[in-house]
This record gives structure tokens, sequence and C-alpha cells, in this order.
């Protein structure tokens, strides 16, 4: 699967540089960086924003850990929780397709100040690989 033309130009979905020792330090077990992605809000509401539907694109990261779960979209993070977290279980995975890990979540599990439905999609090669990993340990 070829990876985000951002990533390509100028390496945009790259793991963050100040994040990527903390990861190394826990023991990175599945890492894939350029990866091309979406993110949609249904019904989202946080302090400052309201969006009924909003769908946005990027190249980003998703990186398993021996303690951590997390997917990056450009170099802000989207998911990043601990594997033993009971909010794990809260995260709705699926590979719909080959080539496809879908995440989605009721933001209001992580944040009491949003509500809303927030669905992330990613496009990589390992998409099973990492199904499989986050699910055993949930």
């Amino acid at each position: 699967m070829r990876k985000s033309l951002l990533y390509t130009l100028f390496r945009l979905g790259r793991v963050p540089k100040q994040t990527l020792p903390v990861l190394e330090s826990e023991g990175i077990v599945l890492l894939d960086e350029g990866l091309r992605g979406s993110v949609t809000l249904r019904n989202y509401r946080a302090p400052g924003r309201i969006h009924s539907y909003k769908n946005m694109i990027f190249a980003g990261s998703l990186v398993i850990t021996e303690q951590r779960f997390a997917g990056f979209a450009f170099s802000k993070p989207l998911i990043n929780i601990p594997l033993h977290d009971d909010r794990l279980r809260a995260l709705e995975l699926s590979a719909p397709r080959a080539g496809l890990l879908r995440v989605g979540f009721d933001a209001a599990v992580f944040d009491i100040q949003r509500s809303g439905r927030v669905e992330c999609r990613f496009r990589t090669e390992n998409a099973m690989s990492f199904l499989e990993r986050v699910t055993s340990s949930a």
C-alpha cells in the first residue's frame, strides 16, 4: 500500500519527534508511518467547537508498544491509550476491508467536556495485525 503523498514529499505523518523516545522506551511492537487516513466527527461538541458532520483527511501514523496504542494525524494524537486501561474496550475497532483499520468511539468516554461520535480510518497493510494486537490486549 502506498504512503501518503505528504509523507513522501515532506515526511508529514511520522510519529512526533518528542513522542518517539517515550514510545521506544515502552518497547515498540508495531509501527507504521505515512498512512493516509481520515477522521469523521458526527454530532460533535467540545468547548468552542460544534460540528454536526465534519470529515478531515490526514497523513498519520499508528503505533503499538508493550504499554499503549496510539494513532497520530500529522503530529497530533488522535488516539493515545494504555493497553491496560478500561477505556480501551470503548474503542470499536474493525477492519471492514483489506488495508483499512477503523477506530470509532464516543468522545465523552475520553473527555467529559466532549460529546459525539469520532471515527478514525487508517489505510495500512498491517490493519489486521493492529486489530489483533489491540483486541487481544482489551
